[in-house]
């Protein structure tokens, strides 16, 4: 053993150290009571009952270690048990009788225990060194034993778990296998983890108990069911009615359901039955007030008081009602999952990256099978390396150590991440152990059992086509896809060929070519990335020629008609997704117009053809004219300065030139023209050309607070992903250090609010979604794609993307930068209740980018530190400003947001960056290519987040929504050219100077 030090130096504070050095013989009543208020600080020991604690200061030692010091070591047998006050120790384990081979397996932290094997004299399971300096309570075995005794059920909650059998969580700690679950087992596991409900849920019970009693005290009432009568109960269908009709933030029915579950959880509210799920039906339950006979009703006072946090309560119950809900979900044994709940299952999985390789199909066979898991203490052994796998495991909340022996930590797991899937794919031993990294985990869990069915059942529902013994195709039987004797396949991977031809054979011939057809629109949105226009063109042309097999002649014209009916189909498809991009492509239009002739042509023997002929007619006129049209005088557009144009927004395109100003180091500038789509190596080299420079040039992008980032010679398009006061430089290497912003990159100096404060609200936020909407029907559907899988690879410009997205991020910043010129306290007051007006009017119009953009500006540092400005917003103000900040918030992937955009009919302009967020989730987690095949389920999903785009745009947005003011053209003229500083630096010292650091 190591000798310990038993007390650090004194001081005054340390009065309660003092106490435990004496005898225990020696220590007054007053000393108790001085070590009772400091052990009362460790939360652990919050649990115990008083006189269990009370015993405890009366034996109790104190010890201190410094750093790395060992307090025993594995294998000497024990005299004192320890629990942890301040600081953490590693718990290391080895395998042999070498201490230089232990393996820290995890760490105890503040209101952890170790030392129990002294109850049975057995030796220590592992050794304890302290990681930092630590503080422990000792107590020797006589006295732990006799407290083992009386208290075993206080005290059994604090024991570390036996490292030295590496044993796995606790049956108590573990939710019970699916087959024997029952909603008596889920409440009892529920009851063990929330014993004493947390102090804002058990205010938020109480302050919807006293708005209920207040608003509609007939809901709480004596009730009679089968000739028993429960005291004071609530109606589960009403309890849901009347919490959807108190705030817009509560979505659905569900919504509400979870949110009475978090409270049913914790014990706030109960079934009278006990039972723990809450469900929306005629069933009875209590709030925790109204447990005890004779409650008193609330006073006025409480009444007043309750009215007042309603809201706030409201707003949290819904940000935490979800996870409650899934939780309740999880719980329940699969077979009793509704399909509802599936559905939310499902839509949890679409979003865990552990997940985002798999199709959807096997996303909704796990979803019936998961279970939930969960763990209270930092520590627990979930399995232990060389265990038979049993499990699947993601991890939902918290984090876990790997740990391997000889080698210890290797690595952390966070939430979204699996482990364990190995030891069940291969059938080997566990690879390794994993510990409880922090207090609080939670798993969905699937067992081997189930994780080999749903393997089995795709395998078995898994068709390959091989040709030449390599596989060209494989497909996946859709779920309930049997009709009339058909079996549906969805595409899973393939070869570019075998794609286009599956999907020409499958396609549906019984829809109009404008009517939707998903599988064929995923196509046809996708191909680009794994097929180019050059490649698909001569392949449609090829089948669209393509000779019948042998048969009677009838058979062979039935089969010519189908097959060019397909083509052509598929053909018009192509065409109106792609729009004005084919104009760019002659190889594109010569397609179209050779399509055109051939029809024209076989439309003369074959007369269900005819049909086809106007169509592509207009297509390849609409498309040759405006490709005339576009040769003769292309268009040139500045954006270098930032400044907009005030005429209507047209789409910029590729062929489109453009005026950039590139400036010198000496703030000199030279004016350029080159095509909207130019590379980094073309805009260098135009400007060497105008200069007259040998030199090798660097191309930088200069941003107002002096960084530069240098653009790669072949980065497209440079000029649309300019920050807001962002500038173009061009220099030699030597002089990149030189380089400073210009004077006009820095901002305004002054606020624009006397321009604006007397502008109607409603007319701002009008302008804003005139000018957002003509922005965001700019966008291409392919330019979502070329931003995900990265410009440089189509050589296409995002210019129209890039700079819709620079309108959020101005917006954004023109709030800040309005509060931060604001010198007056009075003022800025005023100026936080009109944005949170102009947002109001956003959501409204349904401009969900510029509504983030506003909330998300209120909300920068440099804005949320003005505590005294924000103290003098009306209450009012501020309800509206949380609630608007409840949809921001981004737990479960931003479950707020989207909920409520479900609830919205088109037109609507979306939260861009979400979007672009989960596109590039899906791109990042999925290969585009497996085994030389395209990674087709990965197209669909990406398809499916670019719909929601088209969903958004399916209904042109009405300008008579609100009718223009009569300056109205003032209003337009303002918001179309915002002046923001864009520096956070500046923006930050602005803040101080306006309200200082408080002392």
């Amino acid at each position: 053993m190591v000798a310990v030090q038993t007390s650090p130096n004194s001081s005054p504070s340390a009065e309660w150290i003092c106490c435990l050095d004496k005898r225990p013989s020696e220590r007054s009543g007053e000393d108790v009571d001085i070590i009772l208020t400091r052990l009362r600080e460790v939360k652990a020991f919050q649990r115990f009952p008083p006189s269990l604690l009370l015993q405890i200061c009366a034996c109790a030692f104190y010890e201190y270690l410094e750093k790395g010091i060992t307090l025993f070591r594995q294998g000497d047998i024990g005299t004192s048990w320890y629990a942890v006050l301040s600081g953490s120790l590693d718990v290391k384990v080895s395998e042999t009788a070498n201490h230089q081979d232990a393996v820290t397996i995890c760490t105890l932290g503040i209101g952890t225990a170790f030392g129990e094997s002294i109850l049975d004299n057995t030796p220590r399971h592992a050794t304890i060194v302290s990681r930092e300096a630590s503080e422990l309570l000792r107590i020797e075995q006589r006295e732990f034993k006799s407290l083992w005794e009386k208290f075993r059920q206080s005290m059994a909650g604090l024991l570390a778990p036996p490292y030295g059998a590496m044993e796995s969580g606790s049956n108590n700690d573990r939710l019970a296998d699916k087959d024997g679950m029952n909603s008596d087992s889920v409440g009892l596991l529920n009851k063990t983890h929330n014993k004493v409900p947390s102090e804002k849920l058990q205010r938020g019970g109480k302050v919807l108990r006293n708005a209920i009693l207040s608003r509609a005290p007939h809901m709480i009432r004596d009730r009679k069911y089968h000739l028993k009568t429960y005291r004071q109960c609530c109606v589960g269908t009403e309890l849901v009615d009347w919490l959807v009709q108190q705030s817009a933030c509560v979505h659905t029915r569900s919504h509400a359901v979870g949110m009475w579950q978090a409270l049913l959880e914790e014990g706030v509210l109960n079934h009278v039955d006990q039972e723990l799920g809450f469900q929306d039906k005629y069933l009875f339950y209590r709030f925790l007030d109204d447990e005890e006979e004779d409650t008193p009703l609330p006073s006025e006072e409480e009444k007043r008081e309750s009215e007042e946090e309603l809201p706030e309560t409201i707003l949290f119950l819904a940000q935490i009602g979800p996870d409650a809900l899934l939780r309740m979900i999880l719980r329940k044994s699969p077979g009793q999952r509704t399909g509802d709940d599936l559905e939310i299952i499902y839509d949890e999985l679409l979003h865990i990256k552990a997940l985002a390789h798999l199709s959807n199909t096997v996303k909704r066979e796990l979803a019936s099978v998961l279970i939930f898991e969960s763990h209270a203490k930092a520590g627990t052994v979930l399995f232990n390396q060389g265990e038979e796998g049993t499990s699947w495991y993601i991890i939902q909340r918290g984090s876990v150590n790997v740990v391997i022996y000889g080698k210890g930590v290797v690595c952390t797991l966070h939430e979204g991440d699996d482990f364990g899937k190995l030891a069940l794919v291969t059938d080997s031993p566990r690879a390794a152990s994993i510990v409880l990294r922090e207090d609080n985990c939670h798993f969905l869990r699937v067992d081997k059992e189930d994780f080999n069915r749903i393997l089995r059942d795709v395998e078995a529902n898994t068709v390959r086509l091989k040709e030449h013994e390599q596989p060209v195709l494989v497909l996946e039987k859709s779920p309930g896809s049997c009709s009339l004797g058909s079996i549906k396949y969805t595409v899973i991977s393939g070869t570019p060929e075998k794609i286009l031809e599956h999907f020409l054979e499958t396609m549906r011939m019984d829809t109009h070519h404008t009517e939707p057809d998903p599988a064929v629109d995923d196509f046809v949105l996708m191909h680009c990335v794994f097929m180019p226009n050059s490649q698909l063109c001569p392949l449609l042309m090829a089948h669209y020629h393509a000779p019948a097999p042998p048969g009677s002649e009838q058979e062979r014209l039935e089969y010519a008609v189908a097959s060019k009916r397909r083509v052509l189909t598929l053909s018009l498809r192509w065409a109106s997704t792609h729009t004005y991009l084919l104009q760019e492509e002659p190889a594109a239009l010569s397609f179209l117009e050779e399509l055109y002739g051939s029809v024209s042509n076989d439309s003369r023997m074959l007369r269900a053809l005819k049909d086809f002929v106007l169509d592509l007619e207009k297509v390849v006129k609409l498309h040759s004219e405006e490709a005339k049209s576009t040769k003769k005088k292309s268009l040139i557009r500045q954006f270098s300065n930032g400044e907009e144009r005030l005429q209507k927004k047209q789409p910029i395109r590729n062929h489109d030139d453009i005026l950039l100003k590139v400036y010198c180091s000496d703030h000199t500038y030279s004016t350029i023209r080159v095509a909207v789509a130019a590379t980094g190596r073309e805009v260098i080299s135009a400007v060497a050309d105008k200069l007259g420079s040998n030199d090798e040039l660097l191309l930088v992008h200069l941003s107002a607070a002096g960084e530069k980032l240098i653009l790669k010679p072949n980065d497209v398009s440079v000029f649309s992903t300019l920050g807001i006061n962002g500038r173009l430089f061009a220099c030699p290497r030597d002089q990149l250090s030189a380089l400073t912003p210009l004077p006009d990159q820095e901002g305004p100096s002054a606020g624009s609010m006397s321009s604006f404060e007397l502008m109607s609200s409603k007319d701002l936020a009008y302008q804003m979604t005139l000018f957002d909407w003509e922005l965001f029907s700019c966008v291409h559907e392919h330019e979502l794609l070329y931003h995900t899988f990265g410009r440089q690879s189509f050589r296409r410009t995002t210019a129209n993307l890039d700079l819709f997205l620079r309108r959020f991020n101005q917006v954004q910043l023109w709030v800040v930068t309005e509060v931060c010129l604001c010198g007056q306290l009075s003022k800025r007051v005023q100026l936080l209740k009109k944005f949170i007006k102009i947002a109001a009017h956003c959501r409204e119009f349904k401009n969900l980018n510029s509504f983030f953009a506003i909330i998300m500006g209120m909300s920068n540092p440099a804005v949320s530190r003005l505590s005294q400005t924000w103290e003098k917003l009306p209450s009012k103000f501020k309800k509206f400003y949380a609630e608007f900040e409840s949809m921001m918030d981004p737990s479960r992937n931003h479950r707020a947001y989207r909920l409520t955009v479900t609830k919205l009919e088109p037109p609507i302009i979306p939260f861009m960056p979400l979007l672009l967020k989960d596109m590039t989730f899906t791109h990042e987690g999925n290969k585009t290519f497996i085994d030389n095949m395209v990674n087709f389920e990965k197209m669909r999903i990406i398809a499916n987040t670019i719909r929601q785009v088209r969903h958004c745009r399916s209904q042109p947005f009405n300008p008579d929504v609100c009718q223009p003011n009569k300056n109205h053209a003032e209003v337009r003229g303002y918001v179309r050219k915002l002046c923001v500083i864009d520096n956070q630096r500046t923006l930050t010292q602005l803040s101080y100077r306006l309200e200082p650091r408080r002392t």
